[in-house]
């Protein structure tokens, strides 16, 4: 016997209808001024150069060639600096979120010996900072300038990432774990078989924002790093927009030569700014995709209590 469900439409009223198309048009407006800054550069760097320094080039691209992209890839050191940032980024991310996951797990056990104390001595980390010049001679004294893990261990330990995980932890049942202790699971094993497998949200979350802040940072590498070896991507990149900026100022003085003109006529600060724009922001990119499912989910737990 087939049971047929009737469905039952409700008629909208006009003022429903009226909110419902307001709300999309915001959305509509919203998603257009988060996506057009990224799409405006892309446009420009393939597009032509003096066009795009004129400021001409808003919603189609003109005159289209790559180039822009073959001459940022001929910068001396950039394969050497894009494996060290992608290392760094790696490499940093995973013992990043280890850590914290580890250390969440932990400051939620009552068997961890004065549990508060450890704990509010890591969180007030967050309140206090000794400056740049403590924090570099604290660096050389652990040998750690001109040595690429200068760039892993001091961000290992995050006192923000902490809370995330501790608030996750916190919301898992202790019977899931009063019965791995119960068949003689020890307390690697309760982190590694229990724990581990169900706050994948929140290390989800951890690792994008870990990844993020290793990607993009290039402060220490101007602080700590002087051999050429160890230059991220972003130093080598910020280096060149310097560069760029000096040409372009070359190139608009009144004492310009030809050659230089004719460089800056293949080449001017403006889409060198936008490519080396995208190629910092595009690969952090495809990050989000990979781990989206478990971002919102990481990040809003602890919101909702009861």
């Amino acid at each position: 016997m087939k049971i047929r469900i009737k469905k039952i439409h409700q008629k909208q009223s006009a003022g429903d209808i009226m909110i419902s198309v307001t709300t999309y048009v915001l959305y509509a407006i919203f998603a257009f001024v988060c996506i057009y800054p990224f799409y405006y550069i892309f446009i420009n760097t393939i597009s032509s150069n003096v066009l795009s320094a004129k400021g001409t080039i808003l919603f189609l691209p003109k005159e289209i060639h790559f180039k822009n992209y073959v001459d940022a890839m001929r910068i001396p050191g950039l394969l050497n600096a894009a494996m060290i940032s992608v290392g760094r980024t790696v490499i940093g991310t995973f013992l990043t979120v280890i850590a914290t996951a580890f250390m969440g797990f932990m400051f939620t056990r009552d068997s961890l010996w004065h549990r508060k104390f450890w704990y509010r001595f890591v969180i007030i980390t967050m309140y206090f900072n000794a400056g740049i010049i403590p924090w570099f001679l604290t660096m050389r004294n652990l040998h750690l300038t001109n040595n690429f893990w200068g760039y892993i261990l001091p961000v290992i330990v995050s006192p923000f990432y902490i809370i995330l995980a501790k608030t996750f932890v916190e919301s898992i049942p202790k019977e899931l774990q009063q019965a791995a202790e119960i068949d003689g699971a020890g307390t690697m094993k309760v982190f590694f078989r229990v724990i581990m497998p169900v706050i994948k949200p929140i290390m989800a979350t951890v690792a994008i924002f870990s990844a993020v802040a290793q990607w993009n940072a290039f402060q220490d590498t101007l602080l700590l790093m002087t051999d050429d070896k160890l230059y991220s991507l972003q130093f080598i990149l910020y280096q060149y927009i310097n560069q760029a900026s000096s040409l372009s100022s070359l190139v608009n003085s009144s004492s310009t030569s030809a050659v230089a003109q004719s460089i800056a006529t293949v080449q001017t600060a403006t889409s060198i700014r936008m490519t080396v724009t995208i190629l910092v922001v595009g690969p952090i990119l495809l990050i989000y995709p990979i781990f989206q499912r478990y971002f919102v989910k990481g990040i809003m737990i602890g919101a909702v209590k009861g």
